[in-house]
This record gives structure tokens, sequence and C-alpha cells, in this order.
């Protein structure tokens, strides 16, 4: 019988007896590790760190979820609320085959599919989301949300300009993006169901 996966032996380990290692290839930037504390923060913590033990120095070596830790040490609110605790699931072996775990880990979970996040972002906005919406519920910029909307090919997807004030220096370009890839000007019906979607609360 297959030995039980350490997922299932959770321990919780106080953040001080937690390092990471020191060959992670993988970089996450700014704005992809503001959204991992807003996951974190309205979630709480729903995958453990990945963790060595070094029995001889009382530590764990981090294998997978650095940036996870990292939030913790960056976000005194996370780490309150947490008690300074991280939930971790420990593995046994030798450094090569950490690092090469670190690698799988990494690779395994690869970039976002462009096609899927394209009909994401159109099936948001058939259901009424405006791009405003999208940006700050899915981390996404402006340039982000419009290059996954000309994917689609859809020009109904386009009628939804609006970013509100904060936006505005910018919509010029969106306008003149929008009429080299040859898009349809939206009917005025859509243009009012998209400027009631725009102002949505939520």
């Amino acid at each position: 019988m297959a030995p039980k996966s350490p997922v299932y032996n959770i321990i919780s380990v106080p953040i001080e007896k937690i390092i990471p290692n020191t060959y992670n290839p993988n970089a996450v930037a700014p704005p992809e590790m503001k959204l991992l504390y807003d996951s974190i923060k309205e979630d709480g913590y729903t995958m453990p760190i990945v963790c060595y033990y070094v029995k001889s120095q009382d530590i764990y070596v981090i294998v997978d979820g650095f940036h996870r830790y990292q939030v913790m040490l960056d976000y005194p609110d996370i780490r309150e609320r947490e008690g300074g605790m991280l939930p971790v699931s420990v593995i046994d072996k030798s450094l090569d085959n950490r690092m090469a775990s670190t690698i799988r880990h990494n690779r395994a979970r690869g970039s976002h599919n462009v096609d899927l996040m394209s009909n994401i972002v159109k099936e948001l906005h058939e259901i009424g989301r405006s791009d405003a919406w999208i940006s700050k519920h899915l981390g996404m910029d402006r340039d982000e949300i419009l290059r996954l909307k000309q994917i689609t090919g859809l020009a109904a997807l386009f009628k939804d300009v609006k970013f509100g004030e904060a936006w505005r220096p910018v919509e010029d370009e969106l306008y003149k993006s929008e009429h080299a890839s040859g898009c349809i000007e939206a009917s005025d019906e859509d243009k009012r169901i998209a400027k009631e979607a725009s102002e949505d609360p939520l």
C-alpha cells in the first residue's frame, strides 16, 4: 500500500522556525503578491507550506510556499490573526530531491491559460461585470483585460470603456486601440447596459 500523502498530516508551526530555501527560482511580481495577500486575508490559508524538517536544528526549510510565508512576514494583520503559526506539510527528501520538488510545484502551477482567461473575461462581461470590477477582483490591469478581450474577437466586449475618473487619462488610448482593431461601436442600448454595470458597487 502506498504511503499516505503528506497533506493528510498538516501541522501548525511557529513562523520563527520556518526559513526559506536558497534555490527557489520562482518570483512573484508586486501586484500578484498583493493579490495573494488579499486572498489570504479574505479566505485564510487554504494551502499549507511544504517544508523539510531539519531535526538537528529544529527548523523547517521551505520547499514550496515561500510567498505564502512572505505574506505573514510582511503583513502584521495576517500574522496576528494566525497567531504567528503557519500550516505545514512535511516531506522527508534529500536536498536534490527537495530542489526537484520545488521546481515541480512551480511548474505544475504554470501560468494562466490565455484562452481560458479570455473566456472568463467574456463570461463576466456577459453577466454585466465592468472592466473596473474585473480589474479589482481578478487583479488585472486594463492592458491585460484589453488583450484578453481582443483574443475573443467579439466587438461587444469593448463596450465597457469607462473606468471612472481614475482611469480617464488612458481612455483615449483604449478608444484608439479599439478602432485600430476594427471593433464596431456599441449601440446606445449596449452603452446604457455597460454604464449600469460599471456603476455596480460590487
